[in-house]
């Protein structure tokens, strides 16, 4: 079996407390590999809240709140990254369904050959009503995916 040697891997951060042990195992990767890193984030219009689906129309204030808050906490990453030792570090915000954005658009647009994931993210209802997204991306993706466990899923 031939070493692989990954050039492209992008990072799903959704924000949990996942997200700095995936910023960390990505950041770790890329620097072996001598890899760019993307940090993705997934956006959805009528995410699940308290528990619940919700519908109600979001405004365009409030969608350009929500693209610079995200784009202010992928920075916040991205300086992170920087201060591990990794200077090719692009951010990106999708909007979507993240289980297809982040097992196959992303990957593909951006010729991604690793995907770096946690295991948290929902909690146990809203993992019943959606599904896990990192079990999707894991059996669904374009390329190799390194799913990273939190302390509380070891």
């Amino acid at each position: 079996m031939k070493d692989m040697q990954y050039q492209n891997i992008v990072a799903a951060i959704d924000g949990s407390k996942a997200t700095i042990p995936v910023l960390t195992a990505a950041v770790k990767s890329a620097i072996q590999n001598h890899a760019h890193l993307d940090l993705l984030t997934i956006e959805q219009i009528g995410q699940i809240t308290d528990g619940y689906i919700t519908d109600k129309t979001v405004s365009s204030d409030q969608t350009y709140s929500l693209v610079q808050a995200t784009e202010e906490r992928l920075e916040d990453l991205k300086m992170r990254a920087w201060k591990m030792g990794l200077l090719d570090v692009s951010i990106h915000i999708r909007f979507g369904n993240p289980k297809q954005v982040i097992a196959k658009d992303f990957p593909k647009d951006h010729h991604n050959d690793l995907i770096v994931i946690g295991t948290t993210g929902l909690s146990s209802v809203e993992r019943f009503v959606l599904g896990s997204v990192t079990n999707y991306v894991n059996r669904n993706a374009l390329c190799d995916v390194l799913v990273v466990r939190t302390e509380d899923n070891n």
